[in-house]
């Protein structure tokens, strides 16, 4: 595959072009009160200047009302200004009822009514009525106008008629770039983006057109969606080599596909290259950043921003979620909060799941006060979140509230309050809930299974962990995984039968890991089986030489023993290896502010 190659230095970027000069509003009144006084009010062609800019001007539609009905015998040329108004208003289907008005009154409309009807029929989506104007178009002969033509590819490809908008397309006698990106655009918002593809690959081929920021955006966007990596550097060279002007949307999808692909660098380029930048722009860089880790430059960029928008915060906070840096995650977003920005779903579960594995209760707390007294929209991963985050702060009963008062709930709902209220100390209800998923017709998961399994060995319920784990591959068709196998490790050996977890260990058909040898470990020492703990620390420093946790917990078995040669002889494979000790880590909450503190003893 060919690397992405950097393309600032090729790309021109364009700014908005100045709009045209129109007239005051206040040279419009005067001219509109001369006309009142001369009795000229009434007369369309006089009139027509003054309805020109009420009705092409959104504030003043309702003047241009007036004026329209106080115009005796409308012309075309009245007729269609106002519907031409209408047409891009807040209220597009009053254009449509204006052209009807206009064919009772027995105005059939030219090329420019049929333009305007078409734009409206494509804003409310109102594909009969554009089919009505498009017979009338056939009847009146203007089919072969290019610009009308073009106006009815881009409804039915508003509509989502792609039918209709390829067939009128393919009929055309003469095409423009307007032309190629109405269709263009139609097969994107429909999710057709292989055709995308191949109508741009027509238009290079078969048409002397050169694609604009419009046309590139949607294609860069197609291969965006369907991973097409190769062709979207095709693309940025397309772009590069035929000048097309990169404005802020063209610049923002090359920078969220670069991305994606997790070269920032080449992103960076572009944003860097880019006249004109919005929020957008800035959001998809620091997603960049985050995407590949680098919170350093991700916070650099966040923090220079000129205006922020929730999904500034919201990213932030979820990359440092994902970057397993909570505590920076819970203190960026009591600064959201100081800044009065509201969170939305996709903040809360960021921060709830950073709360949940920092044991963040009061801000916990506070994110669930906030979702209920401001209607911050909610979901089941909402619910989820602030099911795990009580669990995990030891909050069992609140999170009981929370799935019971879900009006959705799906496996992660049940697994989060089963998981939850078994390390929490409340087996008989995680085995309750358990079973009450069953009845409900809910198919347990991997995750279930650990839950009710740690629910078995903190209660001792040998047999039935021993059952429910069987009951996985032979009910459910669910293959055990190493931390199922680890549960029933744990549950054997809390029991006491040491002996028993090490035969089933032996038996086990996958390799047991570390983690399970130190499970049988920890419960070798506090059973005093220090013959099988030995072998067990043997194999662990087979398995994992440079782990330090290995040598200080064989350590530990010897001296529990009083096999003090044995204590030395691991201090001494320690230093023969070099392995270093781990920094220990705590945290404090200081004035809101979480504190991490290190320490090599």
């Amino acid at each position: 595959m060919n690397r992405a190659k950097p393309i600032s230095r090729h790309l021109s970027t364009t700014a908005a072009p100045p709009k045209p000069p129109i007239s005051t509003l206040a040279s419009t009144k005067e001219l509109h009160a001369h006309l009142i006084r001369t009795h000229l009010h009434k007369d369309p062609s006089s009139i027509s200047d003054v309805l020109r800019y009420y009705a092409l001007s959104p504030p003043y539609l309702n003047k241009a009302h007036f004026v329209f009905n106080q115009i005796e015998r409308p012309t075309l040329i009245v007729w269609n200004l106002m519907i031409r108004g209408l047409s891009q208003s807040e209220k597009p289907s009053e254009a449509i009822h204006m052209y009807s008005r206009m064919s009772r009154e027995g105005l059939a409309g030219n090329n420019l009514s049929f333009i305007f009807i078409f734009k409206a029929c494509a804003r409310v989506s109102d594909v009969v009525c554009g089919q009505k104007a498009q017979a009338c178009v056939v009847k009146l002969g203007f089919e072969s106008y290019l610009y009308v033509s073009n106006a009815l590819v881009h409804m039915y490809s508003s509509c989502g008629d792609l039918c209709c908008a390829r067939k009128v397309f393919d009929e055309m006698r003469e095409r423009d770039l307007v032309s190629w990106n109405s269709l263009i655009c139609g097969y994107s918002q429909c999710n057709r983006y292989k055709e995308v593809l191949g109508l741009f690959e027509a238009m290079k081929v078969t048409e002397n057109v050169r694609a604009d920021a419009v046309t590139m955006v949607k294609v860069v966007l197609a291969c965006i969606q369907l991973g097409e990596w190769e062709i979207a550097d095709c693309m940025v060279k397309y772009v590069e080599e035929n000048h097309v002007g990169v404005d802020v949307y063209l610049g923002n999808t090359m920078i969220d596909m670069y991305g994606r692909r997790g070269l920032p660098h080449l992103a960076r380029e572009v944003f860097d290259w880019m006249r004109e930048r919005n929020v957008v722009s800035w959001n998809a860089m620091i997603n960049g950043y985050a995407k590949v880790g680098n919170l350093v430059d991700s916070r650099k960029l966040f923090d220079r921003m000129p205006n922020r928008d929730v999904i500034s915060w919201t990213s932030m906070i979820t990359g440092y979620s994902q970057a397993n840096q909570h505590a920076e995650a819970v203190s960026l977003f009591r600064e959201m909060m100081a800044a009065n920005v509201r969170p939305d779903k996709v903040t809360v579960t960021s921060v709830l799941s950073a709360c949940a594995h920092v044991g963040s209760l009061d801000v916990g707390e506070a994110v669930h006060e906030y979702i209920r007294k401001h209607g911050v929209k909610t979901d089941v991963y909402v619910g989820n979140a602030l099911i795990d985050m009580y669990c995990k702060c030891g909050v069992a009963e609140k999170a009981l509230a929370v799935f019971q008062g879900m009006d959705k709930k799906d496996s992660v709902s049940w697994t989060s309050v089963i998981s939850g209220l078994a390390v929490n100390g409340f087996a008989d209800s995680a085995h309750e809930f358990f079973s009450q998923m069953l009845r409900e017709g809910i198919q347990p998961t991997h995750g279930t299974f650990v839950g009710i399994l740690l629910a078995c060995a903190h209660a001792g319920l040998v047999d039935e962990g021993l059952e429910y784990f069987e009951s996985m591959e032979k009910v459910h068709g669910l293959m055990p995984e190493m931390k199922h196998y680890g549960c029933i490790v744990d549950l054997l050996s809390r029991s006491g039968t040491v002996e028993e977890a090490y035969e089933f260990m032996k038996n086990m058909p996958i390799v047991p890991d570390v983690v399970v040898w130190r499970i049988l470990l920890g419960a070798c020492q506090v059973h005093g089986n220090l013959a099988l703990a030995e072998i067990v620390s043997n194999k662990l420093i087979e398995l994992d030489p440079s782990n330090s946790g290995n040598y200080i917990l064989s350590s530990n078995n010897y001296a529990l023993s009083h096999r003090w040669d044995g204590v030395a002889k691991m201090r001494g494979l320690m230093d023969e290896s070099n392995v270093q000790k781990p920094f220990g880590s705590s945290s404090i909450e200081i004035n809101g502010a979480l504190s991490n503190n290190l320490s090599n003893t």
